[in-house]
């Protein structure tokens, strides 16, 4: 009966260590990464307990409608550590630039991490306002 319980606590420990393998693989790893360019429309601290920025970015897009152009936007996260990049985000808005978004997607998006699997990390500025 002695060897049972040595046997389960064995099996338990194993499981316990691939569960915290896997998790960190998942915070850790990157699923992609690249870039994407628009306009930078909103930047947000978002929380209730656990505070994220999140932002918004008009990325364009075209109809064959009569209607013309209809804004496509995408959401990303930054992190709370990368006050840099929220501070040119917030730049970039107040004085209509158009950035590129450096980015890394995560296989999944963790609650306490953001709203989306994108989390942005360099912002740089392709144009000034006409």
């Amino acid at each position: 009966m002695k060897s049972f319980f040595n046997l389960l606590k064995k099996i338990g420990i194993i499981i316990l260590l691939l569960a915290i393998a896997v998790f960190v693989f998942l915070n850790l790893a990157n699923y992609s990464s690249g870039f994407r360019a628009g306009v930078p429309t909103k930047i947000s601290k978002k929380g209730i307990l656990i505070k994220t920025w999140e932002g918004t970015m008009n990325i364009g897009g075209l109809t064959n409608t009569s209607e013309g152009a209809i804004p496509t936007t995408w959401d990303f996260t930054v992190r709370k550590s990368a006050d840099s990049v929220i501070a040119k985000i917030d730049r970039a808005i107040l004085e209509g630039h158009r950035v590129k978004l450096i980015y890394n997607e995560k296989y999944v998006r963790f609650f306490w991490l953001g709203d989306t699997r994108y989390f942005v990390y360099d912002v740089e500025v392709l144009e000034t306002p006409h």
